[in-house]
C-alpha cells in the first residue's frame, strides 16, 4: 500500500494503479479529504499576493466550499456515470468517487507557488501556472472518474465530468444564493 504522499504524487502523474488503489481503500476517505482541505489551502494561500491576505474566516469558508463541491461533484458523477450511463463493467458507490476524485485534487496544492513574485495570479506567469493546473486537474478528473466507474472509454468520463461539474455548479451556487440571502454569508 502506498504512502499518502506517494498517493498524491501518483495521482498528480495520472498513475492509474493509484486510482485503482484509492477506489478499493475505505479507509482513504479522510485521507482524500485532507487533499481537498490541503489543495483548497494551497490555492488560498497562493491568491494571497492579488485578494490580500484571508482571514480565519475568509480560510475556513474556503475549506467548506471545497468539501462541499468535492461531496456534490463526486455524487453527482456517481449518479450521471454509474446509474444513467454505466457501462456494462461499471461498480460503484458514492465513496469511491470521493477518494479518487479528492486524490485527482492534487495538483492543485502546487499553487501555493503563487505567494511568490512573479507568480501571483495577476501576473502573466502566474495565470499560465493557474491555466496549466487547471486543465492539468481536469485530466486527473477524468482519469479518477473513468477508474471509480470502471469505464473503458476516457471521453465518456470526460463527459461525465463535464457535465457533473455544470450541474454542481448550478447546484452550489443557488445553495451560496440561499445562503447569501437569508444573511449566513456575505
Amino acid at each position: 500500500m502506498t504512502n499518502f504522499i506517494g498517493r498524491m504524487t501518483g495521482a498528480a502523474k495520472l498513475n492509474v494503479a493509484i486510482y485503482e488503489e484509492v477506489e478499493a481503500d475505505t479507509s482513504a476517505t479522510g485521507q482524500a479529504m485532507a487533499v481537498v482541505c490541503l489543495s483548497s489551502l494551497a490555492m488560498g494561500i497562493g491568491y494571497t499576493g492579488a485578494l490580500g491576505a484571508p482571514s480565519v474566516a475568509d480560510i475556513l469558508i474556503m475549506v467548506l466550499l471545497a468539501l462541499s463541491s468535492w461531496f456534490i461533484w463526486a455524487f453527482i458523477n456517481y449518479f450521471i456515470g454509474a446509474r444513467l450511463f454505466p457501462e456494462p463493467q461499471t461498480r460503484a458507490d458514492h465513496g469511491e468517487l470521493l477518494r479518487t476524485m479528492g486524490f485527482a485534487q492534487s495538483p492543485r496544492l502546487l499553487l501555493l507557488i503563487g505567494i511568490f513574485p512573479g507568480f501571483g495570479v495577476n501576473e502573466t506567469l502566474g495565470q499560465v501556472l493557474a491555466f496549466a493546473i487547471s486543465v492539468w486537474m481536469l485530466s486527473t478528473m477524468i482519469v479518477a472518474v473513468r477508474q471509480a466507474l470502471d469505464y473503458k472509454s476516457t471521453v465518456r468520463a470526460g463527459a461525465v465530468c463535464f457535465v457533473g461539474l455544470m450541474v454542481s455548479g448550478i447546484l452550489l451556487n443557488l445553495c451560496l444564493g440561499v445562503l447569501v440571502g437569508i444573511g449566513v454569508l456575505g
